[in-house]
């Protein structure tokens, strides 16, 4: 970071410690939306990315990541933040331009008025999100055709990708998240989610030592008995207790097996049949090892054997 920068965060009550380790997050956020950028091929040669920035820490977070890659980029790209101001009662309409005209980035504020809708349209105390969301992106999706965006940057990070796995688990029986890149239905604009690599936690320590001018959202922020906070709370509570498990869960959607689920669209077991001329491998399957091997009685069948010992009655087992 250059010296004057850090002059003038130490101006704004930042200790150097804290100054450190803002550098520290910085690096680590744009390593991760550098890697999910190259995975998924989100932004190409010549691309006009618009960055969908709603006052949150996540979108802010978002556009400074990208343009400190767009300095460092092997290729050229340009960036126009657009924010929708759906005349929610008391938001602050200066602070986003105020904002964005501080870095000189190309921006547009959209005013439509979703929130009476909304408001119309579902009940005093229900879930908002969903209609809210569904008119957001319709009117963000139109005005990216009008401004020739090619791709859309929403700043959905890792954790929102999956609360959403297991909110359509529990509640939609569907095994479905968030994607790092998204073809609309329509096939005209393809959204992208940069942060999808980046911790919750690193977004919200990194925003609150940028000293971003946060927007809270009075819409759907007093809505406590969200599912999605639900969701929330059960999986920081996994992993204050069990450290690793979200990286492990997020690891596994991206090593997916169809063969291995019970999905009849996504694998064709109708039509799986056994090959009268395959030489056996050796594999052994536990149904198939004597029953007092792994069992005592006494236990009422529970497996009595630890872990080394059942791999090497697997290995010495003959049939």
């Amino acid at each position: 970071m250059p010296q004057e920068s850090i002059q003038e965060l130490s101006e704004d009550g930042l200790t150097k410690k804290q100054i450190t380790r803002m550098n520290k997050l910085q690096k680590r956020l744009r390593r991760e939306v550098g890697s999910a950028i190259a995975d998924y091929n989100m932004i190409e040669e010549g691309d006009r990315v618009m960055c969908c920035l709603s006052g949150g820490k996540d979108s802010y977070a978002m556009l400074d990541i990208l343009l400190n890659l767009q300095q460092r980029a092997p290729i050229k790209f340009e960036l126009v933040a657009v924010n929708l101001d759906q005349k929610q009662p008391g938001f602050p309409e200066d602070i986003l331009p105020a904002y964005l005209d501080s870095l000189g980035v190309a921006y547009h504020i959209l005013e439509k008025d979703t929130y009476s809708i909304v408001k119309d349209k579902i009940p005093e105390g229900k879930t908002t999100c969903s209609l809210c969301s569904r008119l957001r992106r319709g009117t963000l999706y139109g005005f990216a055709q009008k401004i020739g965006a090619t791709k859309i940057a929403l700043g959905h990070h890792r954790d929102d990708i999956i609360e959403t796995l297991f909110l359509n688990m529990f509640f939609g029986g569907k095994m479905k998240a968030m994607p790092p890149k998204l073809l609309s239905d329509d096939g005209a604009n393809l959204v992208i989610r940069p942060l999808a690599y980046s911790r919750e936690k690193d977004i919200a320590e990194y925003a609150e030592l940028k000293q971003f001018p946060i927007i809270p959202c009075n819409l759907c922020g007093s809505q406590e008995n969200l599912k999605r906070k639900a969701v929330k709370d059960m999986l920081v509570s996994w992993d204050k207790q069990f450290p690793g498990r979200i990286e492990t869960i997020f690891t596994a959607m991206q090593n997916t097996a169809p063969s291995q689920g019970v999905d009849r669209e996504q694998f064709d077991f109708v039509s799986l049949k056994r090959d009268p001329d395959a030489k056996p491998s050796g594999e052994v399957a536990e149904a198939d090892l004597p029953a007092f091997d792994f069992m005592d009685a006494a236990n009422s069948g529970h497996i009595d054997l630890d872990a080394a010992t059942r791999i090497d009655v697997v290995n010495t087992y003959t049939p």
